[in-house]
């Protein structure tokens, strides 16, 4: 085991199982709200929350701050190359890859998907979902979970032939075919330039980022799965915590990426691929467990009011992966926590009290 580091300077079928400046300025415009008490970030506040990860079969705690690493550690015999699935993780790239689109007029992120597939002209419902509805998981797709699953031909043909089961705008529905079904637009709008969305994400996305070519889980037909596959050490997905710092450098501008922080009518915690903490402060906030609200039909899940941490700053963004991965950032305290592990049963709220010095 390697004991804490300070500085001073197939999953099956359910969801979970089957699966610096003006950057900080826009974020704290949009996600402006009464601040919490004043964090107290010390050394013994981030050991105490790396052992509550460590004790949950926690594999990797990374703490930085204004970008430089002050704490790290790697128990129950893991170590800081070491790299590990980040599961929904994965989907914040593929984001940064479609806003770097919208930066570069490929796309527009409120036209309809029906201009593209023309084969969704054909259905009242399709034919009025937005680019933005796919990536926000308010499109009213059916999840199609099975598109986890390995063997496919074309996943894509699949997720756009997928019924809507909510009018576009009134739910939010977590799944894997939203994405396929962006996918399969990119693909569209990029063929003219003989790119590829994956190319198109390791030019512009992860060769900035300091990252290389990721384990894809592709298809038959060559398309990436979106919602996972990612492996990342913790010291490689601090990166995209910097970037959130940076207001979307090196890849987007602090406008585009702002738009991923702020939830929809259908959930006001989620944005597009990140979570935020937003409602915090609010006295009807209802702390949650993102894992355990997605476990049962969409239609049984309850997002109203709902943050991740009463007590953590309402400017928290969040990448959530299956099994307790996450990434959190803090812009007001330039701050950003990693964590991975093995399965074992965190509690948001709690880690993030223990490393905030709140608890």
């Amino acid at each position: 085991m390697k004991g804490p580091q300070s500085q001073d300077s197939s999953l099956p079928i359910s969801r979970r199982k089957a699966l610096r400046t003006g950057g900080l300025a826009a974020l704290g415009a949009l996600l402006a709200r009464p601040r919490s008490s004043k964090a107290e970030l010390t050394p013994s506040g981030f050991r105490a929350a790396a052992q509550y990860s460590a004790a949950h079969t926690g594999v990797a705690f990374l703490v930085s701050k204004d970008e430089h690493v002050i704490f790290e550690d790697y128990p129950n015999g893991h170590s800081a190359y070491e790299a590990h699935k980040i599961y929904s993780g994965t989907k914040g790239f593929w984001i940064l890859a479609g806003l770097k689109a919208v930066e570069e007029g490929i796309i527009d992120l409120d036209a309809r998907v029906a201009e593209t597939i023309p084969e969704w002209n054909g259905e009242s419902g399709k034919s009025r979902v937005t680019l933005r509805q796919l990536l926000s998981f308010s499109s009213g797709l059916d999840p199609a979970f099975n598109l986890h699953n390995d063997g496919f031909e074309n996943r894509d043909a699949i997720a756009i032939r997928t019924p809507l089961v909510a009018q576009p705008g009134a739910a939010f529905i977590y799944g894997p075919a939203a994405l396929q079904v962006f996918h399969e637009v990119l693909k569209r709008k990029l063929a003219s330039r003989g790119e590829t969305p994956t190319k198109y994400l390791e030019h512009k996305v992860l060769r900035p980022l300091g990252l290389g070519p990721q384990r894809y889980l592709a298809d038959r037909e060559g398309n990436p799965l979106l919602a996972t596959g990612f492996m990342l050490s913790a010291r490689q997905w601090v990166k995209m915590g910097h970037l959130i710092l940076n207001g979307g450098s090196p890849v987007v501008s602090p406008h585009l990426l702002s738009s991923c922080f702020r939830g929809s009518s259908a959930n006001c915690a989620f944005g597009m691929g990140f979570w935020n903490n937003a409602m915090a402060g609010e006295s009807s906030a209802r702390e949650l467990d993102v894992e355990d609200m997605l476990e049962p039909k969409w239609y049984r899940q309850d997002w109203h009011n709902v943050c991740l941490c009463r007590t953590a700053p309402p400017d928290l963004v969040a990448s959530v992966g299956s099994g307790y991965q996450r990434l959190y950032v803090i812009p007001s305290l330039h701050l950003v926590i990693v964590r991975q592990g093995n399965f074992g049963r965190i509690s948001d709220a709690e880690l993030l009290r223990l490393a905030l010095g709140k608890a």
